[in-house]
């Protein structure tokens, strides 16, 4: 009994990420707000109605997408932000990077709907983005020169960390999407790598004078 459940669990998880494949494929064109809950399963081969035993509407896939999209990237910007000194920042662009190349469509679907207009989804990402913010504002509270920073100021600083995450993150897309050859594709990216790296020091220059 317990080994036809596990089949069947498995079957609907299968069912549930062929949904979101389906819909993330679908969204390179188009926003969420346009998306048709026939064009998802269509895409997916199965009827309109199957659609709703995993999720309630079109939103609500939306905003599984963005825990597909971001919630795997806690640990990895946990453990990025509490390596210390340049090698920080260093770490910090090498995972937007990669994780930019890795993941496309996931990073172009959070570039559109962060300000896209499905409510629900704008909230799922802008929780995201807190989450990340406390995240790093826990690792940066660590540093010496935390020592007498308040935790609103912390809190302000690590905002501005994430927010200069998805501003790299969207360039390094940009470099992705470019018709230009390998060789120029590349000479491009270095350049982002470059430009990523100085405004990220940056912003740890001026955290260095903000209490003068």
């Amino acid at each position: 009994m317990s080994h036809t459940l596990g089949i069947r669990q498995a079957q609907k998880q299968k069912t549930r990420q062929a949904f979101l494949d389906a819909a993330l494929a679908l969204l390179e064109e188009q926003s969420l707000s346009s998306l048709g809950l026939r064009e998802v399963t269509r895409a997916v081969g199965v009827a309109p109605t199957a659609f709703y035993r995993h999720f309630r509407s079109t939103a609500d896939l939306g905003v599984a997408l963005v825990d597909e999209a971001l919630g795997s990237l806690h640990p990895m910007v946990r453990t990025t932000v509490a390596t210390g000194g340049a090698e920080r920042i260093t770490r910090a662009v090498q995972l937007i990077a990669g994780h930019v190349a890795a993941h496309p469509a996931h990073v172009r679907f959070i570039a559109r709907e962060r300000h896209g207009g499905v409510q629900p989804v704008r909230e799922a990402i802008q929780a995201q983005l807190a989450r990340f913010a406390e995240e790093v504002k826990t690792e940066l509270a660590k540093d010496p020169e935390a020592e007498d920073w308040n935790d609103d100021d912390l809190l302000m600083l690590a905002h501005l960390y994430v927010d200069q995450m998805l501003i790299t993150a969207s360039l390094f897309l940009e470099t992705l999407e470019s018709p230009e050859s390998a060789e120029s594709s590349e000479a491009e990216r270095q350049r982002v790598v470059r430009l990523a790296t100085r405004q990220l020091r940056l912003i740890s220059l001026g955290r260095q004078h903000w209490l003068d």
